[in-house]
């Protein structure tokens, strides 16, 4: 079997899986302790929570302050939820492109959402037009389906001047690119290598949101639940060995990019071939039967789009907001390699791919 789908998930890093076994129950049995509790097992696992704290915060611009939650999904949400009531009544802007936990979060908690085109390559236009009175503006760095990597910097820039706050999904950039700056900013640990069923909020000091849910009022009175110090520390360790294996990692996928692009010549590529994380290849082939493919090419994991909508059958919001043909979107696979993918890996993969693709004729 070979996996190419690393932005649905990437294989958990063996350092990562070593460090949460401490925190199951430990080679002595004493690390299963409530990082929340005042006893020696307590402080020893809220140590491993801090620790982990401090690996994550090394990702993510200087000058905040990370919570961890269970997932970038969740984090979105507090975001934009915890900032409902400063709106009052003042408009919210999204990109047309992302991710369905900020596009139908946002859509829902405010009056007034205007969606930001992008153009032909995945794009906004740094100088788009922005609604007047801005409340919150919402784009993600890297884009999970199609790999474009957005011009945030300069929006950000925009909402600052406005008065707004900028809120930026960056669990596709997380340990791969440097991470903008931003207001509000969501990663989870299973997009770089880490485990599933834990992400983190990162607030610029002095932003302040409305919890979500109320409880114990663990991490700052923002996300009360009692934390995994496990998945904290895996969290930590993915993300301490990214910092550590960025450049490798990226001049690695760069490569497999480079080749990939050989070995699918015939297909047409979506989305900027600039502007882009290289380890995201989104292709088309005009007349493809994507489920046909995909049960013909089993030995391949790969995907058709967003993992989180595998269930839909309607055509990709994101390919059509680039303007493709509902028949255009529909006959695009995305193809995600990383850390640990081998060439050999890909060759053979392509070649599987591209003698099911040959056979619909």
């Amino acid at each position: 079997m070979i996996y190419l789908d690393y932005q649905a998930t990437t294989p958990l890093a063996p350092e990562a899986r070593e460090a949460m076994l401490r925190w199951l129950d430990g080679p002595d049995g004493t690390g299963f302790g409530n990082p929340h509790s005042s006893h020696r097992l307590g402080r020893q696992a809220e140590a491993a929570v801090e620790i982990a704290r401090e690996r994550v915060a090394a990702l993510l611009p200087p000058g905040g302050t990370v919570i961890f939650t269970s997932g970038a999904t969740e984090s979105l949400n507090i975001a934009l939820r915890g900032c409902e009531p400063a709106l009052a009544g003042r408009p919210c802007a999204v990109s047309a492109i992302e991710h369905s936990a900020v596009f139908n979060t946002a859509q829902d908690i405010a009056g007034e959402c205007h969606i930001l085109p992008v153009d032909g390559d995945g794009l906004v236009d740094p100088q788009v037009a922005l609604p007047e009175g801005l409340g919150i503006l919402s784009v993600m760095q890297v884009n999970n389906e199609i790999g474009t990597i957005q011009p945030v910097a300069d929006l950000y820039a925009r909402a600052r001047a406005q008065g707004a706050l900028f809120i930026c999904d960056a669990v596709q950039a997380a340990g791969k690119i440097p991470i903008a700056e931003a207001d509000v900013i969501a990663i989870s640990a299973h997009k770089f290598h880490g485990p599933k069923g834990i992400g983190a909020l990162w607030l610029r000091d002095g932003v302040e949101l409305r919890p979500l849910i109320t409880g114990g009022g663990q991490e700052k009175g923002l996300r009360s639940g009692t934390l995994s110090p496990a998945l904290c520390a895996g969290f930590g360790a993915a993300a301490e060995l990214a910092a550590r294996c960025m450049e490798e990692d990226a001049a690695h996928a760069a490569a497999l990019w480079r080749r990939a692009r050989e070995l699918f010549s015939g297909w047409e590529l979506n989305g900027s071939a600039e502007a882009r994380y290289f380890g995201n290849l989104n292709i088309r082939r005009s007349g493809l039967d994507v489920a046909r493919l995909m049960s013909d090419a089993r030995q391949v994991c790969f995907s058709a789009g967003s993992a989180c909508a595998s269930e839909s059958k309607k055509p990709s919001r994101i390919l059509t907001a680039l303007g493709l043909s509902p028949a255009e979107a529909r006959g695009s696979i995305r193809l995600g390699f990383g850390r640990y993918t081998t060439m050999a890996e890909l060759e053979e993969a392509a070649h599987l791919i591209n003698i099911a693709a040959s056979q619909q004729g």
